[in-house]
């Protein structure tokens, strides 16, 4: 990593946490840490999960515990847990909670606006854009992906998701008994793998591999959702693929689509696969790509 970059984003932590109060234990001036009141704006008005709201905000389960316990003893929060599911905690705020919650709200607003003030209207043009795409950056930072069962819940969720958008965009829809099959053993090793793509403990894409012994390896299920597109989260997916497929040992991926999908197809190409002659029988399929992969053992 180069070190000048990482020197960079130290000074850019530094910066931004004095400046919006981070290093008071009075945040606005008033009786919470920045960690405390963050917590009670994304509660908001209509409630939340508690844990929803630990995956929302990537805290430790004790950390927020203890936030929330603190929240309770002030009075701006109450706890309640569901009758029908006793393991299901959600947090919600009092009426003293939604006016605080107000407050820090008004004087959020104050505190960005003393920021721009001094700047002229094309400096907060490029702060506002700079900040854009701060925000953007760090979120694909933070998308883990690893691999995962088939038929884990989360998963066939984003299974699900994938063959309804197919059927979705294609002409003819989408039938997956039709299609060549990618079951849930041809997916597990030896014979395969899947992987899941993550964001803030939530699935938001997966891809697939399936294994033919000294044949090409075959690219499958590639999919993200609509709400995590434009992060590079298919770019991180394929080249994941691709380093797990050298690693079984293959030199060649192989994958086919259909032309509905031209997002995948702009990226299959930019990614270095070029197209070639059909080699499956696959109804659904109008390309068909290939790519030769570069001998990680020897790199």
């Amino acid at each position: 990593m180069d070190e000048a970059t990482v020197a960079q984003v130290r000074r850019f932590n530094r910066v931004v946490t004095q400046h919006v109060g981070a290093l008071n234990d009075r945040y606005l001036a008033r009786d919470h840490s920045l960690g405390e009141a963050r917590v009670l704006w994304e509660i908001g008005a209509e409630g939340c999960d508690v844990r929803t709201l630990r995956a929302r905000l990537g805290l430790d389960s004790g950390y927020l515990s203890r936030v929330l316990g603190g929240l309770v003893a002030t009075g701006l929060v109450a706890v309640d847990r569901n009758e029908s599911d006793r393991r299901i905690h959600t947090a919600r705020l009092t009426p003293s909670g939604l006016t605080e919650r107000s407050v820090l709200d008004e004087r959020s607003d104050a505190l960005a606006t003393s920021l721009l003030s001094p700047l002229s209207p094309e400096q907060r043009d490029r702060l506002g854009a700079a900040m854009a795409e701060v925000e953007r950056l760090i979120t694909i930072a933070t998308v883990a992906i690893t691999p995962a069962d088939p038929s884990d819940p989360r998963a066939q969720q984003c299974l699900r998701a994938y063959f309804a958008e197919l059927d979705r965009r294609f002409d003819a829809g989408f039938d997956p008994r039709r299609s060549i099959s990618a079951d849930n053993d041809e997916l597990r090793p030896p014979r395969g793998l899947l992987v899941l793509a993550w964001l803030r403990e939530r699935p938001v894409g997966c891809g697939a591999l399936k294994f033919h012994a000294d044949q090409p390896v075959e690219l499958k299920r590639m999919w993200v959702a609509e709400s995590a597109r434009g992060l590079g989260v298919g770019r991180r997916l394929l080249s994941e693929l691709e380093r797990l497929a050298s690693v079984h040992g293959a030199r060649t991926v192989r994958l086919e689509t259909n032309r509905t999908l031209t997002e995948a197809i702009a990226l299959y190409r930019s990614a270095g696969y070029v197209e070639v002659p059909a080699f499956n029988d696959e109804p659904y399929a109008h390309h068909w790509f290939e790519k030769q992969l570069i001998d990680r053992a020897a790199t």
